[in-house]
């Protein structure tokens, strides 16, 4: 009986198209001892594996563009408008810190980023730069700038922004 050697078997398996596992009783494996059947399985199985996971990811990706899509394509009142008045009638007051944080919300997610990218590009602790973005947590002028830096934006830019939504908040 002859012998493949390994790199006979690793070029058996990526020949591969099938994802189902062979056949003990196939011509190809009958040929293999059975700690090789055992590996060509295995890697078999991994392929398999690999090919399930690249799928789910890029049916989860999909589906993030097309939410993206939709988002961008809606005529949706800003939520500057929608956090104007309570549910009594009564007008909120918006902290400055509130709205850093709001702004700096709207511009990464409008931005189709993670807070993971944002922190590890400004520099700031993921915790922290969420605590910030819902207004539980005062930022330093330094970490707004290195937050509006990680977002493409100067300062000054961010702080109109914030203006700008105040504004329309209070008006």
């Amino acid at each position: 009986m002859e012998r493949m050697t390994i790199t006979e078997v690793q070029a058996e398996v990526k020949k591969v198209e099938a994802p189902a596992p062979a056949r003990s009783g196939s011509a190809r494996m009958r040929e293999l001892t059975p700690a090789q059947r055992r590996a060509v399985m295995f890697a078999q199985q991994q392929v398999m594996r690999a090919r399930a996971a690249k799928k789910a990811k890029d049916e989860r990706q999909a589906a993030l563009v097309r939410m993206w899509q939709e988002e961008d394509s809606e005529n949706v009142k800003p939520r500057a408008l929608l956090r104007k008045h309570e549910a009594n009638g009564e007008v909120k007051e918006v902290s400055l810190r509130e709205a850093i944080g709001h702004v700096l919300r709207d511009l990464r997610t409008h931005d189709h980023k993670t807070l993971r990218e944002v922190s590890e590009k400004a520099g700031v602790s993921l915790g922290y730069l969420s605590e910030v973005e819902r207004g539980q947590k005062e930022a330093s002028s330094e970490l707004l700038a290195s937050i509006s830096e990680s977002l493409g934006l100067s300062t000054s830019q961010m702080l109109r922004m914030v203006a700008d939504y105040l504004d329309s908040v209070e008006g």
